[in-house]
């Protein structure tokens, strides 16, 4: 029993040292090897190919109206001429605040005067009034608009339409809010599609904190259109080459800063990312930053020799294989006046096969004579 333990670990250990110094010609022809500078100067950054909560999403472009419910208009009860004035186009006020004074036409010394309050917050949105301008009680002096929130109205695609419904969740960004992005949800669609475009009005409300947003600005809507978990994807900025011909970068398992090409196939889109239905694993290292530049390296100035001598602390051969001591690689032994059939060269997987086969059949003969041997022994006794 102990002599097949011990070939079980010889035969183990020589297939995983074979594993740890074989180099697949297929996979070193996709692979670009770089040094500690290069990947310094193309500034290369990886992340980590994962499963997680993936949501497919819809782009389109819009602008920021006001709610209409939250418009409100100033006027003045009696007759008469502004003679105070307070506030402006732009200026933000507060419910309660005195925007102005209306002197009363009715006689008097001085004539009575009134207050006009603001009759809610917000922002004047316009002024129909100046100092001293007679005024009606029919005329409209001040429109103030609360736009603590907002409508952001998406100018959806007819064909997306259909996947699209009350309570529907966005990401919106806005230029003037720079990188910030708002979460709205849908309220519901506008009541009629514009022919020319084949769109139809989405409409979702969003918080305005700051007011910053104002009417007419033009927003950018990532809606969700569905979502779903334990789904692979990444960065889009990982995927090269043509929309037939997919690919990433992954970073070698074995060898340090080298980068193998990777084809992919790829799935739906959400936002920044893509998801990925083969070609990865979950824990691969995918290149981002740099990917592109990685296509135009080639060798990238490292020889696989190098590479694979510094990661396994012995040294190799140019084509890969483990340097004996005669100088030779393991695979280019044995094609001396050998290998039956037609002198053609025999692998040291061969090799190393063979020798194994061979000694476990002496093996499994001297077992068998031993035990036999046993019997006959006892059968005396």
């Amino acid at each position: 029993m102990k002599i097949f333990v011990c070939l079980f670990v010889l035969c183990f250990t020589g297939v995983s040292h074979a594993a740890e110094e074989a180099v697949d010609p297929g996979r070193m022809a996709n692979m670009v090897i770089l040094d500690k500078a290069g990947v310094e100067a193309l500034g290369i950054e990886t992340v980590e190919v994962e499963e997680s909560v993936f949501e497919e999403t819809a782009f389109a472009i819009g602008r920021i109206e006001e709610i209409p419910a939250r418009h409100a208009v100033l006027s003045s009860r009696i007759p008469g001429r502004v003679v105070e004035l307070n506030a402006q186009e732009g200026d933000v006020v507060v419910a309660g605040q005195s925007l102005m004074r209306v002197e009363s036409r009715q006689p008097g010394d001085p004539p009575p005067t009134i207050e006009l309050k603001a009759p809610v917050g917000g922002l004047i949105v316009l002024s129909h009034v100046r100092l001293g301008e007679p005024v009606e009680p029919d005329r409209e002096l001040l429109d103030i608009s609360d736009m603590s929130s907002v409508w952001a109205v998406a100018r959806v695609p007819e064909f997306q339409a259909g996947r699209l419904k009350v309570g529907s969740k966005a990401r919106i960004t806005v230029a003037a809010l720079g990188d910030q992005v708002l979460e709205g949800e849908m309220l519901r669609f506008g009541t009629s599609a514009d022919r020319m475009s084949g769109t139809i009005d989405a409409i979702f409300k969003v918080e305005n904190p700051g007011m910053r947003m104002r009417p007419g600005m033009r927003a950018e809507f990532q809606i969700v259109v569905d979502r779903d978990d334990g789904v692979m994807s990444v960065p889009r900025a990982a995927l090269q080459g043509d929309p037939a011909n997919r690919h990433v970068f992954v970073r070698d398992f074995d060898l340090p800063d080298a980068f193998l090409k990777s084809a992919v196939r790829t799935g739906r889109v959400s936002g920044e990312r893509v998801e990925i239905l083969s070609g990865v694993f979950p824990g691969d290292e995918v290149v981002t930053h740099g990917s592109y530049p990685l296509g135009f390296v080639g060798g990238g100035g490292v020889s696989l020799k190098e590479a694979l001598d510094a990661a396994h602390g012995h040294e190799h051969n140019e084509d890969g294989t483990i340097k004996t001591d005669a100088g030779e690689g393991e695979e280019a032994a044995g094609d001396a006046g050998g290998g039956g059939g037609g002198g053609g060269k025999v692998s040291w997987r061969e090799r190393f096969f063979m020798g194994t086969s061979g000694l476990l059949a002496v093996l499994l003969v001297v077992q068998s004579v031993m035990t036999r041997r046993g019997s006959e022994r006892g059968g005396k006794d």
